[in-house]
């Protein structure tokens, strides 16, 4: 019988390409075209996701899918390496796929310019190999740890937030997200990067580690970080990690789930919806006041001044002759503001004070402002802050 000739398994310039893989015992010919073969969605063009999909795209990862619905803007690129200057205000996605085929032109890029929701997610996420989460928000990180236990795909999970990070892997039937963290934090007690802030370095550091991670996933070579969360401390230089296990009763992969479809996840976790969020952002700028602006009324008299952040950002430094309130306890709060004077509201940078801003006009409150750029803002005008005082 005659035997049928195939053709090589790479091609003349993908040896080359990938020739410091390819001599890698773990690797190996078969191995780069494994990866060549495989398809990794990253959720989120951000901190996270610009170094891992930036190493996948280089390792040759045939297939990369990007979810993010954001535009580039400035405050991105100190971390997102992903964009460049001259990408501000267009797509992520628009941007990510260019810098990625332009690294390597085997990588087909799919762009969802989108968020992810519960409407989208299982469909996005079903045609990947791996899904390597880099959202910012626990809606979005329950969301993807949901539908990918579902679709019985491994996520590969990490977080960053000011000299700190931590990842782990999530392979199907050795537990989830939930396992770890069954529950949210509640509303304002965790941070996001624009609050708490993030050195670029660090989101360097995890992003890259999320792609090893899935690189040794689609290979099956060496041990995951499954089942170990790995808490890394830039300032200290250290690293540890901690053991943890699946739990039989969590409630999407335990032995008896009761979660067996996708949940409206801005209401367990307890904030807003994306929409509404943002539709308060885009509207409010015009109730802006600059930082000089706004220590030139609280000199003269003419307007009081409110701190929506949490208590914790308030020990650190605040304006003075501020009221704390914080956004999340403004509901039970709204009589403590007074109509018959103006209110100038601030927060770190501006972002959650605008919002506030805008709901306030909604209810009535039509002297009220906002300092943009937030006490970082002021901070930088070198305005008197105070620090370590209680509410």
């Amino acid at each position: 019988m005659a035997l049928t000739r195939r053709g090589p398994l790479l091609s003349d310039e993908q040896m080359e390409r990938y020739s410091r893989q390819i001599i890698l015992e773990e690797m190996g010919v078969a191995g780069q075209r494994k990866l060549l073969e495989s398809k990794v969605l990253v959720v989120g063009a951000g901190g996270l996701g610009s170094p891992a999909s930036l190493y996948l795209a280089a390792a040759g990862v045939g297939t990369l899918g990007i979810v993010d619905g954001d535009r580039v803007d400035l405050t991105n690129l100190q971390r997102q390496v992903l964009h460049y200057t001259h990408d501000l205000g267009r797509p992520k996605t628009q941007s990510a796929r260019r810098t990625l085929e332009d690294i390597n032109p085997d990588v087909t890029v799919r762009p969802y310019q989108t968020v992810l929701t519960s409407e989208n997610a299982l469909d996005i996420i079903r045609d990947y190999d791996v899904v390597v989460n880099g959202s910012d928000n626990f809606p979005t990180r329950y969301l993807v740890n949901d539908a990918s236990v579902f679709l019985g795909k491994p996520l590969i999970d990490a977080s960053i937030l000011k000299w700190e990070g931590q990842a782990t892997t999530f392979l199907p039937g050795q537990g989830c997200y939930r396992c770890l963290f069954p529950t949210p934090p509640p509303p304002g007690t965790v941070p996001s990067c624009a609050e708490g802030g993030i050195v670029g370095a660090v989101a360097g550091f995890m992003g890259t580690l999320q792609a090893l991670e899935a690189v040794k996933v689609l290979l099956g070579r060496g041990e995951t970080l499954a089942n170990r969360l790995l808490i890394f401390d830039a300032l200290s230089g250290e690293l540890r990690t901690l053991r943890w296990s699946r739990n039989p009763n969590c409630p999407v992969c335990g032995d008896h789930p009761t979660i067996t479809e996708l949940i409206d996840y801005e209401a367990f976790c307890g904030v807003p919806g994306h929409t509404a969020v943002q539709a308060a952002i885009d509207v409010a700028p015009a109730t802006d006041i600059s930082p000089e602006r706004a220590k030139q009324m609280l000199d003269a008299g003419d307007a009081d001044l409110l701190d929506v952040r949490e208590t914790w950002e308030w020990m650190t430094a605040r304006i003075p002759g501020a009221t704390l309130i914080p956004m999340s306890e403004l509901p039970q709060r709204l009589g403590e503001i007074p109509l018959d004077r103006s209110v100038i509201v601030y927060c770190a940078v501006g972002q959650r004070s605008a919002a506030v801003v805008e709901a306030l006009r909604q209810r009535g409150h039509q002297r009220v402002f906002n300092i943009a750029g937030g006490i970082v803002a002021w901070m930088n005008g070198q305005y008197t802050v105070e620090a370590g005082q209680t509410a």
